[in-house]
């Protein structure tokens, strides 16, 4: 007979205990803590995200239907409200950026590899904005009525994984903090317009680090060469340029214009400094971006991300970080399983059987079939005759 802890119980252990005691060591997390452990917060929050709690209360008063169960997840009772609000507000979130650090590594040595054909590393970067309540969250005012924080977002498309998030208030823009990002030689990167930094540019040539972006509308250039275009791809228009621009000191480097008419009709103009790969090989790079912008999507419709069980704001960046290492719990447990799943069916399922008792790498991959039945064990019977007979 096979004997299994939680399905719950089964996830928590992708994040080994010494490990995770490690990261709590390194943060400094849990310095004069009292009674309430760094990994009963970890546990908390991340019932939060798969189980979908919408409140403190619902995340403990949850954890306490649950009692008998727990010790599976190396807790011993559910945490009081106030206890957690307050772990939420003092203790430093980056424990939680290096838990998502150590799983994306794990996660990163089973990815896929992106499906375009050049064996480059491919990133797209883009930012999203999570609104909030002027009123409520103070620190984060955007306008007059609003506040809002924004997510810096790298997603690696091996695997479709988020890779690296930063978080700022929401008027930072998105290339002031593209600037510090630091990719390796001959990475390609892939952003939109709001990313048009010609300096940047230089650098990013500079460094070996290859990019494919859109080109702004009136952009000063001048060109060195057209090249000839494959028939019937699309490609309307492949040169050589040059940047005109007055921030560029010194010679501009030699960049490239590929123009592409989509099926619809509409003509995109695309700017890269690769200049070997081909003219729809850029068009398809530059595809590929909607895969962060489906991941943006996927991240708020599935996660609790929009709204927040606490106020101050590394409370926000702890749920924030929170949603962002379950959602590659999902990616990690898709990754392992043959079977088709979709990201809001699968969290759906795991919310279902969150404190089911059954083997979790069985059930990822045949999550409709009932679970084996325990064999029937037949004690043995021994007769013994009384004296009197």
């Amino acid at each position: 007979m096979n004997a299994f802890c939680s399905v719950f119980s089964q996830i928590l252990k992708l994040f080994p205990r010494s490990e995770f005691e490690e990261l709590v060591r390194e943060s400094k997390a849990q310095r004069h803590a009292r009674g309430f452990t760094c990994w009963e917060q970890f546990v908390a929050m991340m019932f939060c995200q798969l189980g979908r709690a919408q409140s403190l209360r619902e995340i403990c008063q949850g954890l306490a239907s649950m009692e008998g169960k727990l010790n599976h997840l190396g807790i011993e009772s559910a945490p009081p409200k106030s206890t957690l609000a307050y772990a939420n507000k003092h203790r430093p979130a980056e424990l939680f950026e290096l838990v998502f650090a150590r799983l994306y590594q794990r996660c990163r040595a089973l990815a896929p590899k992106h499906r375009l054909r050049f064996k480059n590393p491919l990133l797209s970067i883009d930012a999203t904005v999570i609104e909030l309540c002027a009123t409520v969250f103070e620190w984060a005012r955007y306008t007059r009525t609003k506040g809002a924080v924004k997510l810096h977002m790298i997603l690696d498309h091996n695997g479709l994984l988020p890779s690296f998030c930063h978080i700022t208030e929401a008027k930072k823009y998105d290339v002031v903090v593209a600037r510090d990002f630091e990719f390796a030689p001959g990475t390609i990167v892939v952003f939109d317009r709001g990313y048009n930094d010609f300096t940047w540019f230089r650098s990013l040539t500079d460094q070996g680090v290859f990019f494919v972006t859109r080109l702004k509308k009136n952009t000063l250039h001048s060109v060195i060469e057209d090249r000839t275009v494959p028939q019937r791809s699309g490609v309307t228009r492949d040169a050589l340029i040059r940047l005109e621009n007055r921030r560029l000191k010194g010679e501009s480097p030699i960049f490239r214009l590929v123009e592409y008419q989509a099926s619809d009709g509409h003509t995109y103009t695309f700017l890269t400094n690769h200049l070997k790969f081909g003219s729809t090989t850029i068009a398809a790079i530059y595809r590929q971006r909607w895969e962060i912008e489906l991941f943006f999507k996927a991240l708020k419709q599935n996660l609790r991300i929009k709204t927040f069980v606490g106020t101050s704001a590394n409370a926000l960046r702890v749920q924030i970080w929170s949603a962002l290492i379950a959602i590659l719990v999902l990616r990690y447990l898709k990754l392992r399983s043959s079977f088709g799943w979709s990201l809001s069916n699968l969290l759906a399922m795991l919310r279902f059987n969150l404190f089911a008792y059954r083997d979790l790498w069985t059930w990822i991959d045949n999550p409709f079939s009932p679970p084996p039945q325990p064999a029937a064990i037949q004690l043995p019977l021994s007769w013994t005759a009384s004296e009197g007979v």
